[in-house]
């Protein structure tokens, strides 16, 4: 196969990514339907989505683990196949706690088979801008707000049924999902076996995995990553109800989820770039930084134009930061345990993500509105400056510190 085809890995990673995770969010377009539809409390479909995370974070590091040894095709095959048929089971269903079990358990472990996989083969494929490529992988699960939840808000406008669209898009996600697995494929041996033997093995790839996952570089690895998810995810789940909220039109509030989502993809080119040219670290500290302060400014929101602005701001940043875990854990771990590793670090930024959704609900229903889920969120966003402080340093060669490839 010519070296050609690591964009394919590329284009397929960023296509399913798109799909797995837009399916997912949008269940913040599903919520205010739902509720008026069914009478259940925002909390109680806000829980599903909390569910999500927890299941999200079991199923990476049991996906990443598999894909390691099995490879990321059959992983992102079985992770299609339950997607499909999880969000047509929802659409469904008539009782919330078989809601919160279907919907919560079955589209978080489906969502969460694609991630450490197709990271993990993606950096298979590059030995050089290896960031930009993890980026570009990334920016498709960036590009969901801009295609599914408007899509979401438009069948649910249209056909003014929450259940149809959401039957919809289940059918919709096998008939893109299934074929472009059929694109996954290792890199040549030969490629793979010269990529490895260009680069360094850091001390933690021969540690065992019980040591791996108490060791310096994972914990400081997985905490800012569980922050930094429990930072943003409430913004980000709540922001179309919280726009609604401040007096914004429904299907105006969903183009300020679309902005965050737009702004996102170029977040996530432009850290890369970044990051293979002044090295991972630094980047994603600054990054860390400016997303805990954006958080915290949407509580002056007050207008549209407020909102498209820190939208672009918010979105870019935590969109470019994410990738940059994944590739600052194959310069401590290198590739072989690398699905394992991201796993394990999936699992704790899903707890993080866990605490978003409910937290904002909860929020909203005891005082009326969703002040303070932003000053929360803003305050353990800067916690996540603080621990990315203690990241230790990059493998070393000849004395030099290493910098991403």
């Amino acid at each position: 196969m010519s070296s050609n085809y690591r964009w394919v890995i590329v284009f397929a990673g960023g296509l399913m990514g798109c799909v797995a995770l837009g399916t997912m969010f949008s269940l913040a377009i599903f919520q205010e339907p739902i509720a008026k539809s069914t009478g259940w409390s925002h909390a109680g479909i806000a829980s599903a989505m909390t569910l999500n995370f927890i299941v999200m974070g079991l199923g990476g590091f049991l996906w990443g683990t598999l894909s390691d040894r099995f490879g990321a095709r059959i992983v992102v095959f079985i992770g299609s196949v339950i997607l499909g048929l999880a969000l047509v089971l929802a659409s469904r269903v008539e009782s919330l706690l078989v809601f919160q079990i279907v919907y919560g358990c079955l589209v978080g472990l489906s969502a969460s088979a694609f991630f450490a996989p197709m990271m993990s083969v993606t950096m298979a494929w590059f030995d050089k801008h290896r960031s930009l490529a993890v980026s570009l992988v990334s920016a498709g699960m960036g590009m969901a707000p801009m295609t599914i939840s408007p899509f979401a808000r438009w069948l649910i406008t249209y056909y003014d049924d929450w259940r149809f669209a959401m039957l919809v898009i289940g059918i919709g996600a096998w008939i893109i999902l299934l074929p472009t697995v059929f694109l996954v494929r290792n890199p040549p041996e030969a490629a793979a076996g010269g990529a490895a033997a260009s680069e360094p093995q850091p001390e933690a790839a021969g540690m065992p995995l019980s040591k791996v996952f108490r060791s310096p570089q994972f914990l400081a690895l997985g905490f800012t990553f569980f922050a930094c998810c429990a930072a943003h995810s409430g913004p980000i789940f709540h922001m179309v109800s919280y726009a609604m909220y401040c007096g914004i039109g429904p299907m105006t509030a969903v183009t300020i989820y679309s902005v965050e989502g737009a702004a996102g993809l170029g977040g996530r080119i432009l850290y890369g770039v970044l990051a293979d040219r002044l090295g991972v670290k630094p980047v994603l500290i600054v990054g860390l930084l400016i997303q805990g302060l954006v958080i915290a400014a949407y509580t002056m929101a007050s207008d549209l134009t407020h909102f498209y602005t820190l939208a672009i701001i918010f979105g870019g940043t935590y969109g470019g930061v994410m990738p940059l875990y994944a590739v600052l854990a194959r310069e401590y771990f290198g590739a072989k345990i690398l699905g394992t590793v991201l796993g394990g670090m999936g699992l704790l930024s899903s707890i993080g993500m866990a605490f978003g959704p409910l937290a904002g609900g909860w929020a909203f229903d005891a005082f009326n509105n969703y002040n303070w889920l932003f000053i929360g969120s803003a305050l353990v966003g800067l916690g996540a400056v603080l621990i990315a402080l203690a990241f230790p340093p990059l493998p070393e060669r000849g004395g030099e510190k290493l910098q991403p490839a």
